[in-house]
């Protein structure tokens, strides 16, 4: 039963972890502020990209 309950208790842990991390990534905008630095590797990968241009 004790194993169990640490089982359990690791399990809520973890989850109330991730909980509190998401919640800060998102009052922060975090996701938008990493999106913002990384668009410029994105630009230069979308750049060389060839493009059917028929219609």
């Amino acid at each position: 039963m004790a194993l169990f309950l640490r089982i359990v208790l690791i399990i809520m842990i973890v989850a109330v972890s991730l909980f509190v991390l998401s919640f800060l990534i998102y009052i922060f905008n975090l996701d938008m502020k990493l999106m913002a630095k990384l668009a410029p590797l994105f630009e230069k990968h979308y750049d060389k990209v060839k493009r059917d241009k028929h219609l």
